[in-house]
């Protein structure tokens, strides 16, 4: 079990989250879900962010400048002396623990896909860290370096779909639910490559012309290759975690659904996976599994509830045995400040609210489907009154 607790930072006032094999985080806008998501990778991941951070000319001599660089400018006065605390595991981190990871360079544990990912491909090409802003949060930064590795140094050839690159499976799913028919291609012109869409009529379109959908899913997928590794290995050694922020931006459910597979695919590979979300659909998924598997039902369940045509038996079989967790963090209205709860159960009969409505976010359609029906026994005895 690992353990994060953050206590007066920014707009949360306490956070104590257990993270399970995959953990969701669900919350309004302004609740401190990324920061979480952030402090769980600076705190498993200090000796390689701060290290990057040196290394390209930031301020790493005080604790506010290495905050600002860690999580953007102006983030260094969130800490509040005297009350912040950040815990994991019990062990609280510190400013000088933090500091001293300035001459330490590690390979990181944690492998971050952050929400503006679609912003960081200028073109339909990302930036190296050293041509990023220091407004940006260095897992952005660290999101697009990997990118930009993935780009360089290569010929013009496809992205996508590519042998021996995820489950042939998954890439006819992704293909009917993304991109319909195209190939997504490194494509050179002039002294320069970027991305296209190339279809079987010829068709060529530039990054920018994509639909949004497929901006957003495009480095989403490209970084998850990094995880999804093509060898006889699971998984790369180094990285356990893997972090997703609002993974449905710009998505279809039908795609939703398609990247949800992919999760369960990192679960077998043995990662732990943590996503932030505003979908009702990753829940549904989650609530799905969780009832599944503590009825022993059958795998065969989520085949077909993933219509996936060809079994993954191993895929989802371990998924029924994982440990699922989902976070609500919830803005009070006298304060404003967020807190944390254990939703897990997501039980819809629940007292409480925020675990019975999945964080607000089944809430709303019910407030509505109650709207109508309202009107409907209105109109009802209106009709009789008439008559």
């Amino acid at each position: 079990m690992t353990r994060l607790r953050v206590r007066s930072f920014a707009q949360i006032a306490e956070a104590d989250i257990e993270f399970g094999d995959l953990t969701v985080l669900v919350g309004p806008q302004a609740s401190g879900k990324s920061l979480l998501l952030q402090w769980l990778k600076i705190v498993l991941d200090a000796g390689e962010i701060i290290y990057a951070l040196k290394e390209a000319g930031h301020d790493v001599r005080t604790f506010q400048s290495v905050l600002d660089g860690l999580l953007g400018e102006g983030m260094g006065n969130a800490w509040k002396a005297g009350e912040s605390e950040i815990e994991l595991d019990g062990e609280e981190v510190t400013q000088t623990s933090l500091l001293r990871n300035v001459r330490r360079k590690k390979h990181g544990k944690v492998f971050f896909i952050p929400a503006h990912r679609a912003l960081l491909l200028s073109e339909g090409w990302p930036a190296p860290f050293l041509k990023l802003n220091a407004d940006v949060p260095v897992v952005a930064r660290l999101f697009s370096q990997n990118l930009y590795q993935r780009f360089s140094g290569r010929q013009a050839s496809a992205l996508f779909p590519v042998e021996r690159i995820l489950k042939e499976q998954y890439r006819d799913l992704i293909d009917q639910a993304i991109f319909h028919g195209g190939r997504v291609e490194l494509d050179k012109e002039g002294l320069r490559y970027r991305l296209q869409l190339r279809f079987k009529d010829g068709v060529r379109l530039p990054f920018m012309t994509w639909t949004a959908g497929q901006r957003e899913f495009t480095p989403l997928l490209l970084g998850l290759y990094h995880v999804l590794v093509p060898r006889r290995e699971k998984k790369r050694d180094e990285i356990d975690w893997v972090v997703v922020e609002e993974p449905e931006m710009g998505l279809h459910p039908q795609a939703i659904a398609v990247f949800m597979l992919l999760v369960l695919d990192m679960l077998w590979r043995g990662y732990r996976v943590v996503l932030s979300t505003h979908s009702p659909l990753v829940l549904d998924i989650v609530w799905s599994i969780r009832q599944i598997g503590l009825r022993g039902g059958r795998w065969q369940l989520l085949c077909d509830a993933f219509r996936a045509k060809r079994a993954v038996k191993d895929v989802f079989s371990h998924a029924l045995n994982c440990d699922l967790r989902v976070h609500f963090l919830d803005i009070s209205p006298q304060d404003g400040l967020a807190r944390s709860r254990d939703i897990s159960n997501l039980d819809p009969e629940s007292t409480d609210a925020g675990e019975a409505d999945w964080g607000g976010l089944t809430g709303f359609s019910s407030r509505f489907g109650d709207a109508v029906r309202k009107a409907v026994l209105e109109h009802e005895r209106q009709k009789k009154v008439v008559a």
